[in-house]
């Protein structure tokens, strides 16, 4: 039995940070960042059946073209995902009233809709990224077994590369869910490794009156190559979303709108529609 003080339950027995229970997800959920950007998904629906929010955590569940969706906000971060992806595994695979794993487990699918950054010149804004596997920047992953699920070939790489500062922890690299990138590529999608920061100025080398360890870090970057697979974009969360999700047994793939170009110093003129157009690319490839 999971002790109470390990899984949380609030007092009408949903998950304690979701507030969520069993019955109000689906089998495939969206991830979103930004609470804002639910009801941007939501709003496609054919009917919404339930929605609620607590803190940064909001969360519908509906119909989309005949296909039950859930849309979910993570907030920001690798420890936000933590707590997302534990207590939806938990929703699906532990017996919430005897605190027991169940026999026979759910795999969930789960696509992150995002906004992010592009390393490479020739990755435009307003393109799309699909992150064919993400880099742990950020040690979140490092409190798990994470060794059987690694690229360990190309983590080593890296580090070379980078010529990496171990005092910042070991950076990570795991797979999306081939299914998943399977069902949702095409000739829209650029393809490679989406890095995944613990913070947002620093740790993405971005300086104001702080210094930074490595200076030259992003550059270094934009020149990483594992064979054909190269770097192309920096975020918050999908490193830590797909190693939860290998650790738990759940397809995992994130989606990633370019609305900056960090290569030129590009701005999209307007990062809405990159947005909205990723939004319906994926709810289409999902109601397949």
């Amino acid at each position: 039995m999971i002790k109470s003080s390990e899984l949380i339950l609030n007092p009408d027995g949903s998950v304690y940070h979701l507030n969520l229970k069993p019955e109000h997800i689906a089998h495939d959920i969206i991830f979103v960042g930004d609470q804002n950007r639910v009801e941007k998904i939501t709003q496609f629906f054919d009917s919404i059946e339930f929605s609620t929010q607590k803190r940064e955590f909001k969360t519908q569940t509906g119909i989309y073209k005949g296909k039950r969706i859930t849309v979910m906000s993570t907030g920001i971060g690798p420890d936000n995902i933590d707590i997302t992806m534990n207590e939806l595994d938990a929703l699906v695979n532990i017996d919430l009233e005897t605190r027991k794993p169940k026999d026979k487990l759910t795999s969930l699918n789960i696509v992150r809709i995002g906004t992010s950054g592009s390393l490479q010149k020739d990755i435009p804004v307003d393109s799309f990224v699909m992150g064919e596997f993400g880099l742990g920047l950020d040690n979140m992953l490092r409190s798990y077994v994470i060794d059987d699920i690694c690229e360990k070939d190309m983590e080593k790489a890296f580090i070379t590369h980078t010529n990496w500062d171990m005092r910042k922890g070991t950076p990570y690299i795991i797979g999306c869910s081939e299914t998943l990138m399977n069902k949702f590529e095409s000739n829209q999608m650029h393809k490679g490794i989406t890095g995944t920061a613990g913070g947002f100025y620093g740790p993405q080398g971005r300086v104001l009156r702080l210094a930074i360890q490595d200076p030259e870090l992003n550059s270094k970057m934009d020149t990483f190559k594992f064979g054909e697979t190269r770097m192309a974009n920096l975020e918050m969360e999908t490193s830590a979303i797909y190693g939860l999700g290998k650790l738990l047994g759940h397809h995992c793939l994130s989606l990633n709108a370019i609305i900056a170009n960090r290569a030129d110093g590009a701005f999209s003129a307007d990062p809405y529609k990159a947005v909205d157009a990723l939004i319906q690319y994926a709810l289409g490839k999902l109601a397949e």
